[in-house]
C-alpha cells in the first residue's frame, strides 16, 4: 500500500508550523495535499499478525488538529462524521477549535430527513452552532456565508455512487472555498463501493445534483481521491482550484472489506442495501418501488401491476420516508435482502436485468418511466432509456459504456491515493 510517513510527531508540527506547509504538487500542478499520519505503532507490520482496522482520516486527530487553533472554521458533515462515540463536531469544540458553522447536506446534519426534503436553516440543538442548508434552496454556499473562515472541513461516508449527493455538494463548496480563498480540507472515508468502476459516463448536458461531473455511475474513488480529481481536473467552475488537504485513512485499500458502522442515509440501512443502490437506484426513474417505506430499502423491487411472483411488500409512511412511492399499495415483485453477501461484492458491475425485466412485464410502456424523464438525470444522459425501449439487452448496453469506463481508469489512476 502507498504509505508516505512523517516519521515522527514532532517532525510533523514543525512540518505544519511552517508558511505554506511546504506543499507537494503533482504532475498536474493542482493545490492538493495529502496528509498520511502513520504511528508506526498504528501501521507496523509484522509477519503473521491480523490486519490492521482501518483508521479513517477524522481519527487521525494529529493529521489535522494543528492546523486549526486559532482558526475560524466550518464544518460540513452528517450523522456519519464519527469518531468512536464522539461526533467530529463535539471532539473540535472539546479542543477549543472555533466551530463558527456546520453546513448541513441532504438528509440534514443530524441525517433523519427524507430524499429530496428541503432542509432548512438554524442551530444545532446541542452545540449551538449555526447550521445552513446546502440541499433546498442552495447547493452552494454563498460569499457571506464563507466570510471570515479559514477552514471548511468535509467528513461524510459516501457510497462511491455518481448520483449519492454528498459528492455534489463536496464539488459546490470546493467550488465557493477556491472563489473566496477558503482552505478546504477532507477527511477521507473508505469508499464500500471502490473495488470495481462501472457504468455510464455522464453527458455534461445532463449535469445535475444527482450528477455533476463527467464520471461513470460507480466511480470506485474514496471522497478525498475524489475531491483530488475534481481539483486535478478543472471541473470546477471556470477551471479554478481551491487550496485542498487530504487526510487519509489508515489500513485501507479498493479491496478491503468496509461495514459501515453507521448507516449513510435513511434508507440504505445495510451493507447489502449499499452493494445493491447502483443498480437499484435507476428504479427511482420509473413507477416501481425500490421499499422505501418498509424495513428493506434497496433491497426490494416491486409494482401492484407486476406478475404474481410469491412475495409482495407494502411501503407505508416511516422515518426517511413519509410518503413513499406506492403508499399503502401491495406491491408483487422480488426480495434481494438474502443475497450472499460475497457473491453479490464479487459481481463488481452494476445490474440490469431487473430493470429490463421490469419493463417489458410492466405492460404500460409509455408510463414506464416518470414523465419528468428522472431516468436520465440518474443515468447521466438519455441514451439508457432510449435503448432500454428499442429493446437493446443488458450485454448491448454494457457495450455502449466500456470505452468510457476503460478511459475514466485511466484518469483515474492519476489521483488514487490507496492500491
Amino acid at each position: 500500500m502507498l504509505n508516505f510517513k512523517i516519521i515522527a510527531s514532532f517532525f510533523l508540527l514543525f512540518f505544519l508550523s511552517n508558511a505554506g506547509c511546504n506543499r507537494t504538487q503533482d504532475q498536474t500542478q493542482t493545490k492538493n495535499e495529502t496528509v498520511d499520519v502513520t504511528e508506526e505503532q498504528i501501521n507496523k507490520e509484522e509477519v503473521g499478525e491480523a490486519p490492521k482496522p482501518i483508521v479513517v482520516g477524522a481519527a487521525q486527530p494529529a493529521a489535522f488538529m494543528p492546523f486549526l487553533p486559532g482558526k475560524k472554521v466550518a464544518l460540513l458533515v452528517n450523522q456519519t462524521s464519527m469518531i468512536g462515540d464522539t461526533h467530529l463536531v463535539d471532539r473540535l469544540l472539546s479542543e477549543g477549535i472555533d466551530v463558527q458553522k456546520i453546513f448541513a447536506p441532504e438528509h440534514g446534519f443530524r441525517g433523519e430527513a427524507d430524499a429530496g426534503a428541503q432542509i432548512k436553516d438554524g442551530k444545532d440543538i446541542k452545540t449551538g452552532v449555526p447550521l445552513i442548508s446546502l440541499y433546498g434552496k442552495k447547493n452552494k454556499p454563498k460569499a457571506s456565508d464563507l466570510a471570515g473562515l479559514d477552514y471548511v472541513i468535509f467528513d461524510i461516508q459516501d457510497v462511491g455512487a455518481r448520483f449519492y449527493t454528498y459528492i455534489s455538494s463536496m464539488s459546490y463548496v470546493m467550488e465557493a472555498c477556491a472563489e473566496n480563498k477558503v482552505k478546504f480540507m477532507v477527511l477521507d472515508r473508505p469508499n464500500p463501493n471502490g473495488h470495481y468502476v462501472d457504468g455510464p459516463i455522464l453527458d455534461k448536458k445532463f449535469s445535475s445534483f444527482v450528477g455533476l461531473h463527467e464520471i461513470p455511475v460507480v466511480h470506485g474513488m474514496t471522497v478525498g481521491e475524489y475531491a483530488q480529481m475534481v481539483n486535478g481536473e478543472g471541473w470546477l467552475k471556470g477551471g479554478i482550484q481551491c487550496d485542498l488537504t487530504v487526510v487519509k485513512c489508515q489500513n485501507y485499500d479498493h479491496n478491503t472489506f468496509y461495514d459501515l458502522p453507521i448507516k449513510p442515509s435513511p434508507n440504505l440501512p445495510n451493507i447489502r442495501s449499499i452493494y445493491l443502490y447502483p443498480s437499484f437506484c435507476f428504479f427511482e426513474g420509473t413507477v416501481v418501488s425500490i421499499g422505501r417505506g418498509t424495513n428493506k430499502q434497496f433491497q426490494v423491487i416491486g409494482h401492484p401491476d407486476y406478475p404474481d411472483t410469491g412475495f409482495t411488500f407494502t411501503p407505508k409512511p416511516m422515518e426517511g420516508a413519509t410518503n413513499p412511492k406506492l403508499n399503502g399499495e401491495i406491491c408483487n415483485g422480488y426480495d434481494a435482502s438474502d443475497l450472499d453477501l460475497e457473491e453479490l461484492r464479487n459481481e463488481r458491475k452494476i445490474d440490469l436485468g431487473n430493470l429490463i425485466r421490469f419493463y417489458k412485464k410492466l405492460g404500460s410502456k409509455e408510463s414506464f418511466f416518470l414523465k419528468n424523464n428522472f431516468i436520465d438525470k440518474l443515468a447521466g444522459s438519455d441514451q439508457l432509456r432510449k435503448q432500454i425501449i428499442a429493446g437493446k439487452t443488458e450485454e448491448e448496453i454494457r457495450a455502449t459504456w466500456e470505452d468510457g469506463v476503460f478511459k475514466f481508469k485511466q484518469l483515474r489512476a492519476k489521483y488514487l491515493l490507496y492500491p
